[in-house]
């Protein structure tokens, strides 16, 4: 397996891989929040691949106070074989080499198996409230 940037050719499969792990939603469209990624920070979006395919995605940034993780995810059929986990730890270096000194990432509250699986690798909860305003509707669906 090889870890490295994310390419514009590894588009379509990274958007199938997010819709597998059900981590597109309505009001963000996967291809423009893409397009932004590799405007700010792109050696922070990180794509694995075997056999040529690409099988996992991260997507990291740094704003100067905090890191954070978003789109982890990887194909169902590797899951289980510590490629998320191998995402996450070549992103925490990444960010912790630019300086970074906390990194922050957000989970639906009714994904327990995500909540349970970050809390194994070291995360805690805040207890903080995420809150968000959308600046540029991607589509009419606007929460």
């Amino acid at each position: 397996m090889n870890i490295r940037p994310f390419a514009i050719a590894d588009q379509d499969a990274v958007i199938q891989i997010w819709q597998a792990c059900g981590l597109v939603t309505s009001w963000n469209d996967p291809e423009k929040d893409i397009a932004r990624k590799v405007k700010v920070n792109p050696e922070l979006f990180l794509v694995a691949e075997r056999d040529g395919l690409v099988i996992g995605t991260i997507m990291g940034g740094y704003d100067g106070h905090r890191g954070w993780i978003n789109y982890l995810a990887v194909t169902p059929d590797a899951q289980g074989h510590k490629i998320g986990e191998q995402l996450i730890k070549i992103t925490e270096q990444k960010l912790l080499a630019l300086g970074c000194p906390k990194v922050n990432l957000q989970i639906r509250s009714t994904n327990t198996q995500m909540i349970e699986y970050y809390r194994k690798l070291g995360y805690l909860e805040d207890h903080a409230v995420g809150m968000g305003k959308r600046l540029i509707p991607d589509n009419n669906l606007n929460p």
